[in-house]
């Protein structure tokens, strides 16, 4: 995309000869490879697939729905439908003869009028030519009538009367109605009403002509004399005539351009010397003149009226006007420049999108050219990725043809970005693709703020009452932070019990400074007038320093740093989790009873009198215990599977109930139907007890009190006999042997060592 910037407003060259060098087809094949190297073929931008000609373009038109694109050109002579949606090009349709100028009667393409160069009037429909016909001189110019649905054609020389004439073809009845006579002067082109002869060479012609269709739709020709003749439709009478301006320098010129404005009121004509006159139709006066600056004749002029005004069109209005060499943009109330396009190749037809900043042209070239101005309006719909596009060059400082480097960074200060939803909630969304207010970026649009203060006070007019309510309640909840509560319930997600741990420790610290604002006499804020005996001890003055910094300090709960800790639950503190108690010892948490607990409370079960018992040995091994002080030694040789914790004395055991409070204990009936207390006895009588009267249930797998199954391993010594190990796998070979398995023979590898 090449970008040119004469007056400060960027003009984007899309498509055209400025994007891609147009090569020759014999010479493409050649330079096929070398043109990866090429940074204009690089760098170019294909906006529409086949948008030109083989040789040039003569009209261009957008439809309606904004939906096709319709060019005619040649050689050989034919048309051009693209659908925009889809960025390509629909069909091609051949012609007999070139088209000059033509007209979409339609929506969309499917109807359209063409004059052509043979003085024929063709009709297409979206299948082809519907009809056509022949008119009796050649034509300058086409419009299209809608409230009388009469296709009027300016044409070049007089009829009998020597006047000239605008056929008139009704498309309802289907034939010529009597045309507009329009005095093009006699034979010297110069004398108004001298009636020239017809057929003369030297005859005068109506060149162009416009219609007022969304005010009071009055016609407008304009004639080889410099005049403009006014007609009311209605009444087929002419209603008023407008001179050309009497100018010793501008000489003899014809009328080549002619616009009415959306109000009806104005008028702007363009001429053969590349002037443009603007008038009010109550004036014969112009109003202003401005020079095109190169002598060419005019060819279009558009007021650039978007279908919805806003205040930044209604402030500075744009009219276009054009010739071969060049396209300018001015303010019509004063003629103020604003930007100019001035393309490689001469112009033969403009065409505005409407409501975006795209410009289309047909041109004496083989492409055809596309411009956009961003500070035009937005890009068009089927091509929005171009405001994107934009957005980037303009705000790259490095990009040379950046046009506004000093502001890079500063595109979107005061912008609100808004989304279609909340668009439509503003009722903004009629503004989409219509004006330059929506700035479309990603999925959404950069609105002003000014301009969305302003829809949401007009959208919701209780806005400020509800924003008045709102710093009212503000207010009030901060001062009431500021009171002592008598209980606070913390509104938080998760760690609920610190929160409240946190806001009880607070409510001690507003009670204690009440307190002390009590013994003072007053509030904080009041000196009291009296002055009250006062310590001055250090140690009350720091007292006061400690105080004064934790009446200042913040509070957790209100802390932004904080505030994931309530709300987050991937921050809940488990207060059953051994890191919980570990980094707080006071915490009491559910333990499993010990292999030594177990035993006792099974030895409460099957004990059946609380008398001492003498311990006896275990396995042959002989123990000697106190019933004092040696429950802390244990057999070695004991084996069992569950794990051996310490127990603890019993000063320490009093300790423990002194440290932790009252405990529950699992207590045997008997023993309290007795009144007696189980005298203590040692480890080993215990073990060797519960092993006599629970050993056949341990060879099973017993179950102890948690539940968990105990299975006790006795290891013994084996020893060596003939025959194999006693009590080992030796005696039942042995025993085979005798039997039915004497005869068979063994396939252990061992087998010799038993012959």
């Amino acid at each position: 995309m090449k970008v040119t910037n004469p007056t400060g407003v960027p003009v984007y060259t899309v498509a055209g000869s400025d994007t891609a060098r147009p090569l020759p087809e014999w010479l493409i094949r050649k330079r096929k490879r070398s043109l990866k190297q090429d940074p204009t073929f690089a760098n170019r931008v294909e906006l529409l697939q086949d948008f030109g000609f083989e040789e040039a373009s003569q009209c261009v038109r957008v439809s309606a729905d904004g939906d096709w694109v319709m060019s005619t050109g040649t050689y050989k002579p034919q048309i051009h439908t693209h659908y925009l949606p889809h960025l390509s090009l629909s069909f091609a349709r051949h012609t007999n003869c070139l088209n000059e100028k033509f007209l979409l009667l339609s929506s969309d393409y499917t109807k359209s009028i063409h004059l052509q160069t043979e003085r024929f009037i063709e009709f297409h429909t979206g299948g082809g030519l519907h009809y056509s016909t022949r008119i009796p001189r050649f034509g300058r110019d086409l419009l299209y009538d809608r409230h009388s649905a009469e296709a009027l054609i300016p044409s070049v020389g007089v009829n009998a009367d020597g006047n000239g004439e605008v056929f008139r073809l009704n498309l309802e009845v289907g034939r010529f109605m009597r045309g507009y006579e329009v005095d093009v002067g006699g034979d010297d082109m110069t004398t108004i009403g001298g009636g020239a002869l017809q057929g003369g060479i030297n005859a005068g012609s109506v060149n162009v002509g416009s219609i007022a269709e969304e005010s009071h739709n009055l016609l407008a020709f304009g004639t080889s004399l410099g005049t403009v003749e006014f007609w009311d439709s209605r009444s087929r009478n002419r209603v008023g005539i407008l001179s050309a301006p009497q100018d010793a320098f501008e000489g003899h010129s014809e009328i080549t351009a002619l616009q009415f404005h959306r109000s009806g009121l104005e008028l702007a004509t363009g001429n053969s010397n590349g002037l443009v006159h603007l008038y009010d139709l109550r004036s014969p006066v112009p109003l202003l003149k401005k020079d095109q600056g190169y002598g060419f004749p005019i060819k279009n002029l558009i007021y650039l009226n978007t279908s919805t005004s806003s205040r930044a069109q209604t402030s500075s209005p744009k009219l276009l006007s054009a010739d071969k060499r060049i396209i300018k943009l001015w303010d019509p109330r004063d003629g103020t420049p604003w930007t100019s396009v001035e393309p490689a190749v001469d112009l033969n037809h403009v065409e505005w999108v409407p409501d975006t900043g795209m410009l289309l042209t047909a041109n004496e070239g083989r492409d055809q050219h596309a411009f956009f101005i961003p500070q035009l309006g937005p890009a068009p719909k089927w091509c929005s990725f171009l405001d994107n596009i934009v957005e980037e060059m303009a705000e790259d400082p490095d990009d040379p043809n950046a046009f506004n480097k000093s502001s890079a960074g500063e595109v979107y200060d005061n912008f609100k970005f808004l989304t279609l939803p909340q668009l439509k909630t503003l009722n903004l969304d009629h503004l989409v693709g219509t004006t330059g207010l929506l700035r479309p970026y990603m999925h959404g649009f950069f609105v002003a703020q000014k301009l969305y203060e302003e829809a949401r006070l007009i959208s919701n007019p209780d806005l400020w009452i509800e924003e008045r309510k709102k710093s009212v309640q503000e207010k009030i909840n901060k001062e009431r932070e500021s009171r002592i509560r008598g209980s606070k319930k913390a509104a938080v997600k998760v760690n609920r019990k610190l929160a409240e741990r946190i806001l009880e420790r607070e409510e001690k610290e507003a009670r204690r400074q009440a307190r002390r604002v009590l013994e003072n006499g007053g509030d904080d804020d009041v000196v009291p007038t009296q002055p009250t005996p006062t310590r001055t001890t250090t140690e009350e003055k720091e007292v006061e320093e400690e105080t004064t910094r934790e009446t200042a300090k913040p509070s957790v709960l209100s802390d932004p740093r904080f505030a994931r800790l309530f709300e987050d639950e991937d921050f809940a503190v488990d207060e059953t989790s051994h890191e919980f108690a570990a980094i707080n010892p006071s915490t009491k948490l559910p333990k499993g009873l010990t292999a030594v607990e177990q035993m006792e409370m099974s030895d409460h079960e099957h004990s059946s009198s609380s008398e001492d018992e003498i311990a006896r040995p275990a396995r042959g091994s002989q123990r000697r215990h106190n019933n004092d002080n040696d429950e802390d030694e244990h057999d070695k040789n004991l084996i069992s599977t569950s794990s051996y914790k310490k127990r603890p004395t019993t000063q320490q055991k009093s300790k423990r109930k002194e440290e932790k409070g009252p405990e529950m204990r699992v207590s045997s009936s008997r023993n309290e139907g007795r009144g007696k207390k189980p005298a203590e006895r040692s480890f080993g009588a215990r073990v060797e007890k519960l092993g006599d009267r629970a050993r056949p249930e341990r060879k099973s797998g017993g179950k102890t009190v948690v539940g968990e199954r105990e299975i006790t391993f006795a290891p013994e010594r084996k020893t060596w006999k003939k025959g194999g190990f006693e009590g080992g796998e030796g005696g039942e070979d042995k025993g085979r042997e005798k039997g039915r398995w004497k005869d068979r023979r063994s396939a252990s590898g061992n087998v010799f060592r038993r012959m």
